[in-house]
């Protein structure tokens, strides 16, 4: 077995399957002797590094390290950590008890009496604390047990001297008041005003702070001195124990044991020879079946070589724990972020599509189309740029891969938008003035799109609601044909009822939504956004007229719509004879899930208003008489200039001399104040409603999860070597 688990660790290609106790005859196999040891030297290890802080960055030339060296050098070096760690906790002890006491001294400062005062006497009390001093009087002139009493107050500080010596919490029953311990001044030698209590206090701790830094300093050194050889024992230890605790996960006889796990099948062989090698008879490997994934999804898995061995030792072959094959996600570097996104519910299970491609095709593009800005993108490309370069962590650096893509989006939408922070003279720089590349797409200047904000362009508006509702039939159908792939494998008459029931429904209901039949039931908007006639009737520019000609869409015709709703009832028909009344209960969901994606085109607004409020409280705009809006970039001494309604004026126009440069400043932290809190807002709305697009509205037609990461028995080496 020894000879087996060191072949089968240095391939570190089998990933490892647990008995589950059910053969006949077999039971769990016992630690190799030694593997409590390594592991209580492990855990050894792990603490030093911790009380060190090393880590990975830390670590020297890789080196060996045989068993009398690490016996020796660890104990030499968990003790001197722990005696200037113990020394260090001390002196933090000690630092934190004096900062309390220079706490606890801050009342007695305040009352302007001497500490030897407050203590010493036969016949009085006294007490320092807080509370309302007219109260306390009350108290204390109402106590039968109290003869007479003098108060020192500042603020809320209160000192009580009480005559004769009684219990204050007595005497000032039901009054509000905290006591503070008065500090102890030991023989009487010391200090007695509150302030030169303070100050021997405040020499005392930098005498200590002095020394807590020399140790930390001596720490440090150490920390140089033997990160190298943490690292690499750490290292040797972990594999050690992962051989050791090896025999935990057989099944094992007296004189035999079984070892089962998964390995790529294309390495099979590598496995046969090197025991074959190292081993030789004493070992029999038996591939028991073999899970193929094609073309995007786990195609049945192929029983081999009935009647092998191997099915006799185990009790008729049924795998020891189950049989489902681990997983790798194999995507390609620029979707491999997104299947940080998909861990979050959870790593696709082997019979499953991974959904990461879709989500990398389609998570960035609800995202940029959102916010939609220049300027905004490249931010975000700086943000993720740094997630990737300044940590390690691979969570963080596929947040990074994240950001990066999302702000590609968002800034190519931008330039479609013409946006930069908010401000549209981007939109003439690219796409022209008169008779510009703008001018021959849309019939107007500047950018082709528009996010719809102004009353001029109110169309755009609409236009992104309609096409919110587009991208939510398109991106749900792409789950339904996902989920009627996964489901293949139960049988074809489930995967018809779970999924293309659905499917049928979905399209059939919204292509009749979309046609003219029962017209006036139905939103106006569905009909007037793409074509001409609607558009002119809606009195909006002449561009947006150009957009919906060009367009044309009225709706589908009468004919079309019915013969979608017939194919929507036997959607509906087949999904209750698939799930019966729950089925028509849930039925409703068609519309509730395509109308959640109108979040998009809300966003989208949001967004785009926030920023336009930011440029408005700066720049100042007004409205044009054909309902155009313009910022104000110029400072106008007068606003009369201004050729239209002005519906703010602005910080900077109309400020003369110093003002203006008051103005200026003013305006300047209002504009990246303002833009940085959209910045933010705007992860916090596109980012966090466009992943509940996918994760609700998406994986839920099709996604389980549930997949075991493939972690195959073996270690990659860092720190150590065996040459």
């Amino acid at each position: 077995m020894d000879e087996t688990i060191e072949a089968v660790h240095e391939l570190n290609l089998v990933h490892v399957t647990d008995y589950d106790g059910s053969w006949e005859g077999f039971s769990p196999g016992d630690p190799i002797e030694g593997a409590e040891d390594a592991a209580g030297k492990l855990v050894t290890v792990r603490a030093l590094e911790s009380t060190l802080g090393i880590d990975e960055e830390d670590a020297g030339r890789t080196r060996i390290i045989d068993d009398d060296e690490l016996e020796s050098e660890l104990e030499e070096t968990r003790t001197r950590v722990n005696e200037l760690d113990d020394r260090r906790s001390e002196l933090e002890a000690q630092i934190r008890e004096i900062e309390e006491q220079i706490d606890s001294t801050r009342p007695f400062a305040a009352l302007g009496i001497d500490l030897d005062l407050l203590s010493g006497y036969d016949s009085l009390t006294v007490a320092v604390g807080e509370g309302d001093a007219d109260e306390i009087e009350s108290s204390l002139a109402a106590s039968e047990a109290v003869d007479s009493y003098e108060l020192y107050t500042d603020d809320n500080y209160v000192a009580l001297f009480v005559y004769p010596d009684v219990d204050i919490e007595d005497a000032l029953v039901g009054t509000p008041f905290t006591e503070y311990e008065i500090p102890d001044l030991g023989d009487g030698d010391g200090a007695t005003s509150p302030e030169a209590y303070v100050e021997e206090l405040t020499h005392t701790r930098q005498g200590l702070e002095s020394e807590l830094e020399t140790v930390e300093s001596q720490l440090a050194e150490l920390k140089h001195e033997v990160a190298g050889f943490l690292l690499a024992a750490e290292e040797k230890l972990s594999i050690e124990v992962q051989k050791r605790e090896a025999p935990l996960t057989f099944a094992m006889t007296e004189n035999a044991f079984v070892a089962e796990g998964w390995i790529p099948s294309e390495q099979v062989t590598d496995l046969v020879e090197t025991l074959d090698t190292r081993v030789g008879d004493h070992v029999e490997v038996d591939e028991l079946e073999r899970a193929s994934y094609e073309d995007g999804h786990a195609h049945d898995r192929e029983e081999l070589d009935e009647g092998h061995e191997g099915e006799a030792v185990a009790d008729g072959g049924h795998e020891m724990s189950g049989g489902s094959p681990p997983v790798i996600q194999d995507n390609r570097p620029g979707a491999k972020p997104f299947e940080m996104l998909v861990g979050v519910i959870n790593r696709p299970k082997y019979s499953e599509l991974d959904p990461t491609l879709v989500l990398f095709l389609t998570f960035p593009i609800f995202f940029g189309f959102m916010i939609g800005d220049v300027g905004y993108g490249i931010l975000y490309m700086l943000m993720g740029w740094f997630l990737m370069a300044k940590f390690d962590s691979a969570g963080f650096r596929s947040l990074g891969g994240v950001a990066i893509w999302a702000g590609i989006c968002t800034t190519i939408f931008g330039v479609l938008y013409g946006e930069f922070f908010g401000l549209h003279e981007l939109g003439y720089v690219v796409w022209g003035y008169e008779g510009g590349l703008g001018e021959a797409i849309t019939g107007h200047p500047g950018a082709p799109m528009d996010k719809g904000l102004e009353p001029a362009s109110i169309a755009f508006a609409w236009a992104w609601l309609v096409i919110s509702l587009v991208i939510g039939l398109l991106h749900l159908s792409i789950g339904y044909v996902f989920g009627f792939l996964d489901d293949l494998s139960h049988g074809i008459a489930d995967a018809v009822t779970e999924n293309v029931s659905w499917l049928m429904l979905m399209l059939g209901a919204w292509v009749w939504v979309f046609s003219t039949h029962l017209q006036s039931v139905k939103p106006n908007l569905l009909f007037t956004t793409f074509n001409a006639e609607g558009a002119t009737v809606a009195g909006n520019t002449v561009g947006a007229q150009e957009v919906a000609y060009e367009l044309g869409f009225a709706g589908f015709s009468e004919t079309v719509g019915i013969a979608a709703g017939v194919i929507g009832l036997i959607g509906l028909a087949l999904l209750v004879y698939g799930e019966g009344g729950i089925g028509l209960l849930e039925s409703l969901n068609v519309f509730v899930n395509v109308l959640s994606y109108t979040r998009i085109a809300a966003v989208l607004l949001a967004k785009a208003g926030m920023a336009f409020v930011v440029n408005l409280l700066v720049l100042g705009a007004y409205q044009d008489s054909e309902g155009g809006v313009h910022f104000i970039y110029n400072n106008y001494d007068s606003l009369d200039q201004v050729h239209g309604d002005i519906m703010f004026s602005g910080l900077l126009n109309g400020a003369e001399g110093a003002m203006f440069v008051v103005a200026i400043l003013a305006g300047a932290l209002i504009f990246v104040v303002g833009h940085v809190l959209v910045l933010l807002l705007g992860i916090t709305s596109a980012g966090l409603q466009g992943i509940r697009l996918e994760y609700v509205e998406f994986f839920n037609k099709f996604y389980e999860g549930g997949g075991k990461p493939y972690s195959p028995f073996g270690y990659e080496r860092r720190y150590t070597t065996e040459d």
